[in-house]
């Protein structure tokens, strides 16, 4: 279990829980369940340390959140702080992020689709780049741009065609991808020569993405390579060099005792290192090189807090333990088969004595968070913690059976600040037009 309390996470002298020098129990009790608490040292730490390894190696660099990881406005306030950039994927994304203070320069818009709407409003802010993803963003973005008389710095989005050996519904790069020009079939290319011959387009570099919770740099280092290969031939067919090499995110981290990711800042150092060597190898000027953490700077640093109620125990089948949330605000291990590890906040040194499931409150059979869980005997009000869940929580959680979603509050130095109210059920009918 010591191996899931990440960062400033301890057990203090009660037995219980305690993150940020706050005790849970006492969150758990001023902001109500289910609730998730962020350790916003752990963030800080995870964001200098990719910055740091950059540095050390004498790279030019950018490190981009990954807004999609979790999004609200005091963690594009923490990122500011921290020097990083970040990306988005919507709309709804940039607003939050300029609403923030982050500098429009800074900000990189991603999507496999997006709306004129949303280009549009790229374009009229300023934002640093556009990671055009596909053909019909290209027409889209030429005709916004020639109606506007701007120009607009771009990177293209290309499938790299590598398998990063991880679950098929957050795999990217490989060539059987809704995400970006895939390179064996020349839709690259075509793709660069139509940008090239475009006075609106800033082409400044390439970017792919292969994955998410990958644990070896192999898969890294094979994109890097393969990537500096697509760069020394363009810039043999068609003049064209790089300034930004964009090699994506997905660093793994670890949700169970089982996981064994490598250290943020060691993909960092291979992913550097693996593009400084092709590139002097083929010759080719040494690009920025920009990375999109979002998960392997959030996830670890969140935990989510729940009060257990109701139990049903079946026997010689199995033990179910019901908390006051569930799929309404994290999905993933409905969505994914994810797997998570939990505690007993409130006595963190009781012996495990059985083996639950915990589910969720929903009215889905698939509303569980945690298969198979070892645990002490767990009883009605006790408050459970599950580690891990910082990333892909809150961004994807969601009104489902009219629950409202649950506050976010950032703890650090022994005190707590609350950084996303928890919805009201008047919230939950703002949006609804009455018949009469």
């Amino acid at each position: 279990m010591n191996s899931l309390l990440f960062g400033t996470a301890k057990i203090n002298e009660k037995k219980h829980l305690e993150i940020g020098g706050c005790d849970t129990l006492q969150l758990a009790k001023e902001y109500g369940t289910p609730l998730y608490v962020y350790d916003v040292a752990l963030i800080r730490e995870r964001a200098q340390g990719f910055n740091e390894t950059f540095t050390d190696l004498g790279v030019k660099h950018r490190v981009t959140y990954a807004s999609k990881a979790f999004s609200c406005l005091a963690i594009y306030q923490v990122m500011k702080e921290e020097g990083l950039s970040c990306d988005v994927v919507s709309a709804g994304e940039l607003y939050t992020a300029l609403k923030a203070g982050m500098d429009p320069a800074q900000i990189a818009f991603h999507g496999n689709n997006k709306t004129y709407e949303e280009l549009a409003l790229a374009v009229d802010e300023n934002i640093g780049a556009i990671i055009v993803d596909n053909f019909y963003e290209i027409t889209l973005l030429k005709e916004i741009l020639e109606n506007k008389n701007k120009t607009q710095t771009i990177l293209l989005r290309v499938a790299p065609g590598i398998d990063a050996h991880t679950h098929e519904f957050i795999m990217t790069g490989q060539e059987d991808s809704k995400f970006g020009f895939d390179i064996n079939s020349g839709q690259a290319e075509r793709a660069l020569q139509i940008v090239q011959g475009e006075s609106h387009f800033d082409l400044v570099g390439v970017h792919c993405h292969i994955g998410s919770q990958i644990f070896s740099t192999d898969a890294f280092k094979m994109a890097s390579s393969k990537m500096v290969e697509l760069l020394v031939d363009w810039r043999k067919r068609y003049d064209f060099v790089a300034q930004i090499l964009n090699l994506g995110g997905g660093f793994g981290v670890k949700y169970i005792e089982s996981d064994d990711p490598l250290e943020g800042k060691e993909y960092v150092r291979e992913i550097a290192l693996s593009v400084k060597n092709n590139c002097a190898e083929n010759e080719y000027p040494l690009p920025e090189i920009w990375i999109e953490p979002g998960r392997s700077i959030v996830a670890e640093a969140g935990t989510s807090l729940y009060t257990v109620g109701a139990r049903k125990d079946i026997p010689t089948v199995r033990n179910y333990v019901s908390v006051d949330g569930g799929m309404g605000e994290n999905i993933r291990t409905a969505l994914y088969d994810a797997e998570y590890t939990a505690a007993i906040a409130n006595d963190m040194t009781a012996p495990n004595e059985e083996i639950v499931t915990i589910t969720g409150k929903y009215c889905e059979s698939g509303d569980v968070l945690v298969k198979n869980a070892s645990m002490p005997k767990v009883k009605p009000g006790d408050i459970l913690a599950m580690f891990s869940t910082g990333a892909y929580g809150y961004s994807m959680a969601s009104n489902y059976n009219r629950n409202p979603r649950p506050a976010v509050v950032f703890v650090e130095n022994g005190h707590s600040r609350l950084v996303v109210k928890r919805e009201t059920y008047a919230d939950l009918v703002s949006a609804d037009v009455p018949l009469y």
